[in-house]
């Protein structure tokens, strides 16, 4: 029996989000897999600091920065990899937002921003990296960042909690779609990961026991975690899993 190994050797990752806590970390885990990695982001200064490092830890690494709720951006941003790097094997999707708000209090624009980032963007650089490794005979990875508000309700997050919700169904009509061509299309669904974005959350002693009582585990989860199962689904050790979203929360969305 060959030894299960996970390996990206020579692939080529596009990670949008990658200025981000668990975008950054998914790229760092992608590239000591072997991966050939593409960043982006709309932060230019910070892709540029992740790819230096890399390309110090003998990590090739490449970046742009790209409106992917434009028009035309997700083609864009595909486009630049496809030219820089050759292909597309790998895409994640970890670009999003979460404004936290009442929902008597969400407004039109914030509304619009979440559902952009996080379902639009999301479908659109999917369909633009969908149809190259189509048009180059077929197969690839496609992750898409989810979240257990998918699955469960969380207060002052009904725009996040509708994106992911259909994030997850995104998920499963895409690798039902493209299963023909041998595109498998995953999803990871973390509980609250530990960032300095939660860490001013948590500054509410209230909120944070609710969240803490409401993961079996009893802690939030760390990036490098998340990145982890990020990896496993990109490996060859998941070719056979497609329409699948892995919850990475601690057994929050088990009770």
């Amino acid at each position: 029996m060959k030894r299960a190994e996970i390996t990206l050797n020579n692939k080529v990752a596009l990670i949008t989000g990658a200025a981000g806590g668990l975008g950054g970390a998914i790229a760092w885990a992608f590239g000591a897999a072997g991966a050939r990695v593409f960043l982006h982001d709309l932060f230019e200064d910070k892709l540029q600091d992740v790819a230096s490092a890399m390309e110090k830890e003998g990590i090739e690494a490449k970046y742009k920065t790209q409106d992917i709720t434009a028009l035309g951006g997700p083609q864009a941003l595909v486009n630049a990899v496809v030219s820089a790097m050759g292909r597309i094997d790998i895409v994640v999707n970890s670009a999003g937002i979460n404004r936290p708000q009442k929902a008597e209090e969400v407004s039109e624009k914030n509304w619009d921003d979440i559902i952009n980032i996080n379902l639009r963007a999301m479908f659109f650089v999917s369909q633009a990296a969908g149809k190259h490794m189509i048009e180059r005979g077929g197969g690839g990875k496609i992750i898409n960042l989810s979240s257990q508000a998918g699955s469960v309700a969380l207060p002052l997050r009904a725009a996040y909690c509708s994106s992911k919700g259909a994030v997850n169904q995104l998920t499963k009509t895409l690798a039902l779609e493209w299963a023909k061509h041998r595109i498998v299309v995953n999803a990871v669904a973390p509980t609250f990961v530990e960032t300095p974005f939660t860490e001013q959350m948590f500054k509410d002693e209230e909120f944070k026991k609710y969240v803490l009582a409401s993961i079996p585990l009893g802690r939030m989860v760390t990036s490098e975690e998340v990145a982890n199962a990020a990896l496993f689904l990109a490996s060859d050790l998941a070719d056979m899993i497609t329409g699948h979203v892995l919850a990475v929360d601690g057994g929050w969305t088990i009770q």
